[in-house]
């Protein structure tokens, strides 16, 4: 839905004559109000804990504070996600659902595959009431059947468009399964970490198939 409103915000303001530039830049701070810049503000936390070493990690994440390699992370991100929509252009209202699909795959992955490393945070209901893939088969059968359809409708092994709806898992199941590695576990801010990196890597790879003739 997240990345459906965005599509649907890019198509009305190119339509009334927007550039591509504030139109990205107007995107991308409508998916942060969307969310509440929940993600956002896991990101620069998580980055603060990985910057600290794995004996400060979590009391570095706990901090109110941004540090140094939250601001980082920040900005590397969303100057990623800018030149990616940007480099897009006809085809960014395809990448949005697609990149918001693959970044919430993220955190699932993280919470079927890692111990939550702080029972009194805020993200470990997510957690305790997980009842495992099964929860994920919905989403499944729409992607499988989305990718089939585009597959048997086109020539070639893989076609663009297909290649374009799968492109993402590939950071989905990496980014979540990095960090936890790193940090021996997931928090709440390292669910909103996966994801925000999954959706960015996301993005950029679909920027370059975009390119493909």
């Amino acid at each position: 839905m997240i990345g459906g409103i965005q599509s649907m915000s890019w198509l009305i303001l190119i339509q009334i004559g927007w550039g591509s530039i504030p139109t990205a830049l107007l995107v991308i701070a409508l998916g942060a109000w969307l969310t509440g810049g929940l993600h956002l503000d896991g990101l620069m936390d998580t980055a603060d804990g990985l910057g600290a070493g794995r004996e400060r990690c979590l009391e570095a994440m706990e901090d109110s504070r941004i540090g140094a390699s939250g601001v980082q992370a920040l900005i590397i991100v969303l100057l990623i996600q800018i030149s990616s929509i940007i480099k897009l252009g006809s085809f960014a209202p395809i990448a949005f659902p697609i990149a918001t699909f693959w970044g919430r795959c993220s955190p699932l992955w993280a919470i079927n595959n890692f111990i939550y490393l702080r029972e009194d945070g805020s993200g470990y209901f997510h957690q305790k009431n997980w009842s495992g893939v099964k929860e994920a088969i919905p989403a499944l059968i729409i992607f499988l059947a989305t990718f089939i359809y585009l597959q048997l409708s086109s020539i070639g092994i893989i076609s663009k468009q297909s290649l374009m709806i799968i492109i993402g898992a590939f950071p989905a199941f990496i980014t979540p399964q990095l960090i936890g590695k790193k940090l021996g576990g997931h928090t709440g801010d390292s669910y909103g970490a996966s994801l925000v990196i999954a959706e960015t890597v996301t993005l950029f790879l679909l920027a370059f198939i975009c390119q493909i003739d």
